[in-house]
């Protein structure tokens, strides 16, 4: 019950797709737009710097705002690192497949980004590193490739390793068994950001994958 619990609180946060209401704001639906998708890179493309500024930010904050609230909730719980993370799936059903827009919404990037700055606390000062190292992940790959669809893939990627060696450290201080379903939880997670991406996979292999500061192919 408790899973469901948080996966609830965090579907109710994930539903607020900021990148929808900031094209609003400039009177177009971001859906319609570029590639048709809710999120950070779409609003970027099509309505510049501070529209994707500002969506990345409200993606994040959305998901901070639920892993608060369960942390909160749970507090007292042994494996609260694990419930956090049933809310951080959560935020990421309801900005992936939001049911008010049809179930279309974004790919879920800057919600692990969120995730990567919350779980970088469960053993401060060493765990505040996971934060650099995954940044890394990401400005690495699109530096040399121009791609944000491999930045943000390598990046989720990386995230996933590093939640599990850190884990098999005792950093979440639970038993081996709620860490494996944490693990699994956020591999789940992780091949749905792999699935919300083959689109830009199947471009990448044709060669007509949109590059960082060119504009979107129609």
């Amino acid at each position: 019950m408790e899973r469901l619990i948080c996966l609830a609180v965090g579907y109710v946060c994930g539903l607020l797709q900021t990148g929808y209401l900031v094209g609003k704001m400039s009177h177009v639906d971001i859906r319609k737009k570029g590639s048709g998708n809710a999120g950070t890179t779409n609003a970027l493309r099509v309505l510049g710097w501070k529209a994707g500024i500002l969506t990345f930010l409200g993606d994040v904050l959305k998901c901070i705002a639920a892993f608060l609230i369960v942390f909160f909730m749970y507090r007292g719980s042994e494996y609260v690192p694990l419930l956090c993370m049933y809310a951080g799936a959560g935020v990421t059903l309801g900005h992936n497949f939001p049911f008010y827009m049809n179930f279309k919404g974004g790919k879920g990037i800057a919600v692990m980004a969120a995730l990567v700055a919350a779980n970088s606390f469960w053993h401060v000062p060493v765990s505040i590193l996971m934060i650099p190292v995954t940044l890394a992940f990401f400005i690495i790959p699109v530096a040399v490739t121009r791609y944000i669809s491999v930045g943000s893939l390598s990046a989720y990627t990386a995230f996933l390793v590093e939640m599990i060696l850190t884990g098999q450290a005792g950093w979440f201080e639970m038993g081996q068994a709620r860490c494996t379903e944490l693990y699994a939880v956020l591999f789940l997670m992780t091949a749905l950001a792999w699935y919300r991406h083959r689109a830009n996979l199947s471009r990448l292999l044709n060669g007509t994958e949109n590059k960082f500061g060119t504009k979107k192919k129609d």
